[in-house]
């Protein structure tokens, strides 16, 4: 199982999948971060057993709500990632990935309702209260793996 989090650092809540994923090798996880663009991650994850990608979000919903989304049939709905910072956005890695044969065949990706996206540093207080939560589901899903 792979568990990747996404983001941009310094785009306020943008980075907390980053976050995540230290929160996750702080209690003893395996857990990578990528800023880059997600297209280059399609081989980082081809053979994989399971994914598990972590993310910022902007569909409209209340700041700080945790989506959780089992796209490993079926497309991650794009509008989503309305706001993204990567020159090909998840939902179009995914399904490139699914083309090609190299999408792994269970695949989460968590998605946490992002308030800010402009620049600078920190998460705004509706996702810094959510990280815990999303932790705990990922920590939650990995073991089940």
């Amino acid at each position: 199982m792979i568990v990747i989090g996404l983001g941009n650092e310094f785009r306020h809540d943008d980075a907390v999948g980053l976050i995540a994923a230290r929160r996750l090798r702080e209690n003893g996880f395996t857990a990578e971060e990528y800023e880059g663009d997600v297209a280059t991650l399609i081989d980082r994850w081809r053979g994989a057993d399971g994914l598990i990608l972590m993310d910022a979000v902007s569909s409209g919903a209340v700041p700080g709500k945790l989506h959780r989304l089992d796209v490993s049939a079926s497309p991650l709905p794009r509008e989503l990632f309305k706001s993204s910072t990567h020159a090909l956005g998840l939902a179009e890695a995914i399904e490139l990935s699914r083309a090609l044969g190299t999408l792994p065949s269970r695949v989460l990706v968590f998605g946490v309702e992002a308030r800010d996206f402009t620049a600078g540093v920190g998460l705004s207080p509706e996702v810094e209260g959510v990280l815990p939560v999303l932790v705990e589901e990922v920590v939650s899903c990995m073991k089940r793996h």
